[in-house]
């Protein structure tokens, strides 16, 4: 029985010639014309206009934290709803994380939680270096009125696109927003160059800055001469070729994901508690992955029991994301909001989503969901 997964990679013809063209030209050291070409087309395709490709989303945040001169003593606040590598980086500077919760509307992070952490910190005469700005499961947050609350308290936005690549919200393309922002190209992500990510910014003296740093803060003389603490986290080029043939394939992959959403949620919308994740914009979301609640006083039927269903299939499933302040490593972390994230982590979990995914995969997917309900 072969395992189903829940977003593995996708990789096209397309894709192995762009690296083997790549290994032909020789350019396999760090920089070279595939990773200047990625940048520039990430770029264009975000309406930024300037970027840096780097190994991982989680250095293109820290990069991003270190561009905003975030130190020890420092407070930013952070979406709760997510991965820890949302807020790792916040400590990587001293710095202090605090968890914003959700909104039910979007699962994103709620403007007015928002507003009340901003608030309350003003009284104390805390003003957060940045904020964290998480584009959840592929879904654009309220950025309006997070946008218009920022302004209002001066803080700088970072928006972690990592799950939003090819989102948008009203019209504004997910990468676009804020004073940097970033994605993640890892292996579960929409499009992949295996391990990678990129920082964004309008902010040219900021790119400048990241692309220094992440290049071991090398002063341009023949020597190796340092000045600042550098950091080794340039993308390669090969790695780079893989990610112009992702990306050139990206609607494709939207379209697919989004297609196995709404097989999904026409297939067990019947169920009862069942619930999908909401979708504001149906056009906005990059359909990252499928995300359900199940509610046990209404179905009997536990998010838990469904992940093990599925896993005697060779399925795979995931919870959603444990929400930071639950987390052992933040439990002494402030958090402003209403708790909706951790119902939603309680009763949630992530289908195969994957656009590899095959229809005859996604029906066994649904019948061995409908086989643990009780109709």
């Amino acid at each position: 029985m072969s395992k189903v997964y829940l977003s593995p990679p996708d990789l096209s013809e397309a894709d192995h010639c762009a690296v083997a063209r790549a290994l032909e030209s020789n350019w396999v050291a760090p920089v070279g014309p595939e990773l200047a070409g990625f940048e520039k087309e990430v770029c264009e395709g975000t309406g930024r206009s300037n970027g840096v490709a780097v190994n991982s989303g989680t250095a293109a945040l820290h990069l991003a934290l270190q561009l905003m001169e975030v130190g020890e003593g420092d407070v930013v606040l952070c979406s709760a709803f997510t991965f820890a590598a949302s807020a790792n980086p916040i400590t990587y500077c001293g710095a202090e994380p605090i968890f914003i919760g959700s909104e039910a509307g979007r699962w994103n992070m709620d403007p007015n939680a928002l507003e009340a952490a901003l608030a309350s910190l003003k009284k104390e005469n805390i003003k957060p270096k940045a904020i964290i700005l998480v584009q959840l499961y592929g879904q654009c947050a309220e950025m309006e009125a997070i946008e218009a609350i920022c302004s209002t308290y001066d803080v700088p936005i970072i928006e972690d696109a990592a799950e939003a690549l090819g989102a948008t919200y009203k019209g504004r393309a997910a990468g676009s927003f804020g004073d940097c922002s970033f994605f993640s190209f890892n292996g579960n992500k929409i499009i992949t160059t295996s391990g990678g990510g990129m920082l964004l910014s309008n902010n040219e003296a900021w790119i400048q800055r990241a692309t220094y740093l992440a290049t071991q803060a090398r002063q341009p003389v023949l020597h190796y001469e340092h000045t600042d603490i550098g950091y080794n986290y340039r993308m390669s080029n090969i790695l780079a070729a893989l990610g112009r043939s992702q990306y050139e394939a990206l609607p494709d992959k939207i379209s697919k994901r989004r297609t196995h959403f709404e097989a999904y949620r026409d297939a067990l919308k019947d169920l009862p508690g069942v619930s999908f994740m909401p979708i504001a914009e149906v056009d906005g979301s990059n359909y990252w992955l499928s995300c359900l609640t199940v509610d046990f006083s209404e179905s009997k039927v536990s998010k838990d029991s469904l992940i093990k269903a599925l896993e005697a299939e060779g399925i795979e499933s995931r919870p959603l994301w444990k929400p930071l302040q639950l987390q052992p490593v933040f439990e002494s972390c402030r958090y402003f909001g209403s708790r909706v994230e951790e119902k939603l982590f309680a009763e949630g979990l992530c289908l195969p989503s994957g656009s590899s995914l095959q229809i005859k995969e996604r029906e066994k997917i649904q019948s061995v969901i409908r086989s643990c309900f009780k109709i």
